[in-house]
């Protein structure tokens, strides 16, 4: 397969297939006697790892890591699980960050008049 067949099998732009060749996310693709690009149907299943674990939030990282216990049939499941343990604590450190933000902002907006006067406690908050 060309990289356009794989990139609308995997759901991945090509720009992000040549992207994760080059930091080594995934190997380097075979070329054709014309020094095109060719790829497997392998490649597609890494890709489409590599989508999934993007969508999730994962790292670059952590992606490269559980593409290799994913690779790895002799795996360790606690290898795995800790990588998405330590993900988890982070998304939930996220969601508390994003919930103070939005009870500021929240605050702030029920405070603020909105109308033709130039006070606004938004603006004073962020000014301040």
């Amino acid at each position: 397969m060309n990289i356009g067949q794989v990139a609308d099998a995997s759901g991945v732009s090509a720009k992000m297939i040549r992207h994760y060749e080059v930091i080594g996310l995934m190997r380097q693709a075979k070329r054709t006697g014309s020094n095109y690009r060719a790829y497997s149907e392998n490649d597609v299943h890494t890709l489409r790892f590599v989508r999934r674990a993007r969508a999730l939030g994962f790292s670059l990282s952590d992606i490269k890591e559980l593409l290799s216990l994913w690779q790895d049939k002799s795996r360790p499941s606690a290898s795995v699980k800790k990588i998405a343990g330590k993900h988890i604590e982070e998304l939930n450190l996220k969601l508390a960050e994003l919930r103070s933000m939005v009870d500021t902002l929240e605050h702030l907006a029920r405070n603020c008049r909105g109308d033709q006067r130039p006070h606004c406690p938004i603006l004073d908050e962020l000014g301040g």
